[in-house]
C-alpha cells in the first residue's frame, strides 16, 4: 500500500503554500492566487514553478533554495497529520507493507515524517531527488511509484495507492494500480474522479475500508503491498 504525504498523509496547514508565496516575493516575482497556490501542491516544485508560477527557468533555483529554507526552519513543525491517518496506517501495515511515496524531494519527505513521528510506520520511503533536473528524469510520479514496486518486488499480489491529487491516480494507472483518492487534500471538485480514482473517501476510517477491499479485489501484480 502506497501513500502519498502533503494531502493526503499530512495537512501542511499553509506551510507550502505560504511557503511558495514568500519565496516568490523575496526573489521578487509574482504571487499568484491563493487557487493557484493550491494548484502547486502535488507536482514536482520545480514544475509547479514554471508551469502555474511563470518562474523564468534562470530564477528557478533561488526561487526553490528560498522555499526549502523556510520550509526546514518552520514549515514542518506547522504541518499536521490529518485527523485518523496515523492509526489507519497502523491499522493497514498489520496486514500489509506501507510505503511512502511523494514527489516532495526524498531527504525532505524523510525530515518531515520524522517531525511528525510517523516514519516507524513506514516500511520505506520514495521520493524525487533533491535535484530537479534528475527529478524530471523520473517521469513524476509514475517514476516514484515504479521504484516503490520494485524495493519491494517479491513481497506483495496487489498494490493500491492512496492519493489527494490527479497525479497519483495517472502515476498509479503508469503502474498498472488502482488509486484510491482522499476529499481533504489538494484536489479541484471532481479531479480525482475524472482522473479515474477507483473510490474518493471522505474519512481515514472510509479510508482503511476502501483500501482492504479495493486491493483485495484490484488487478493482481507480482508478488500486497
Amino acid at each position: 500500500m502506497l501513500f502519498d504525504l502533503d494531502g493526503t498523509l499530512v495537512d501542511p496547514a499553509g506551510a507550502i503554500t505560504g511557503g511558495i508565496g514568500s519565496a516568490l516575493a523575496a526573489c521578487g516575482l509574482p504571487v499568484p492566487s491563493e487557487a493557484d497556490l493550491h494548484r502547486m501542491v502535488g507536482p514536482s516544485l520545480g514544475t509547479s514553478l514554471r508551469d502555474i508560477a511563470g518562474v523564468p527557468e534562470d530564477r528557478l533555483d533561488a526561487v526553490i533554495r528560498n522555499y526549502r529554507q523556510g520550509y526546514r526552519r518552520s514549515g514542518m513543525a506547522q504541518s499536521r497529520p490529518y485527523p485518523g491517518m496515523p492509526e489507519a496506517v497502523e491499522r493497514l501495515r498489520r496486514e500489509a507493507t506501507v510505503a511512502v511515496a511523494t514527489q516532495k524531494p526524498e531527504p525532505l519527505a524523510l525530515e518531515l515524517l520524522a517531525v511528525q513521528g510517523l516514519e516507524q510506520l513506514f516500511s520505506s520511503v520514495h521520493g524525487a531527488p533533491s535535484d530537479e533536473q534528475a527529478a524530471a528524469a523520473l517521469n513524476g510520479k509514475a517514476g516514484i511509484i515504479r521504484a516503490a514496486l520494485e524495493r519491494h518486488a517479491g513481497t506483495y499480489d496487489r498494490a493500491v495507492m492512496v492519493g489527494d491529487r490527479r497525479h497519483d491516480v495517472e502515476g498509479a494507472a503508469a503502474n498498472g494500480l488502482d488509486c484510491i483518492g482522499v476529499s481533504w487534500g489538494f484536489a479541484a471538485a471532481g479531479e480525482l474522479e475524472e482522473a479515474g480514482a477507483a473510490v474518493v473517501v471522505d474519512t481515514a476510517a472510509e479510508l482503511v475500508d476502501a483500501v482492504l477491499r479495493v486491493a483485495e479485489n484490484g488487478p493482481a501484480l507480482h508478488g500486497a503491498l
